[in-house]
């Protein structure tokens, strides 16, 4: 089992940046480095988004409304994948969760809020 925990979320202006942290617990290095990552959002009213994918070889996709302003990283030794948001604007305001998927293993954080004022 595999828990994730996001943090780094927080109240900014537009135009600011964040970083996401996803912590996983319960598996060492060597398994969450097998893992794909991803990033996800969730705006009140809304379906859940995928925003951004990172491959257990360090491939990456971006949902293209995010591409060039977010960067999704993973460091393995850490247990650790990050989501850098530059440039935020109010529209990317929502809860923002990570998700650690193999074959037919799919975990999920709790959520990290992230507001962005204009």
């Amino acid at each position: 089992q595999v828990q994730l925990v996001e943090s780094g979320g927080g109240l900014v202006q537009a135009g600011g940046s964040l970083r996401l942290s996803c912590a996983a617990s319960g598996t060492s290095g060597s398994i969450f480095s097998i893992y794909a990552m991803g990033w996800y959002r969730q705006a009140p009213g809304k379906q859940r988004e995928w925003l951004a994918r990172i491959t257990s070889s360090g491939r990456t996709n971006y949902l293209d409304s995010v591409k060039g302003r977010f960067t999704i990283s993973r460091d393995n030794a850490k247990n650790t994948a990050y989501l850098q948001m530059n440039s935020l604007k109010p529209e990317d305001t929502a809860v923002y969760y990570c998700n650690a998927q193999l074959l037919q293993y799919d975990y999920w954080g709790q959520g990290t809020q992230v507001t962005v004022s204009s």
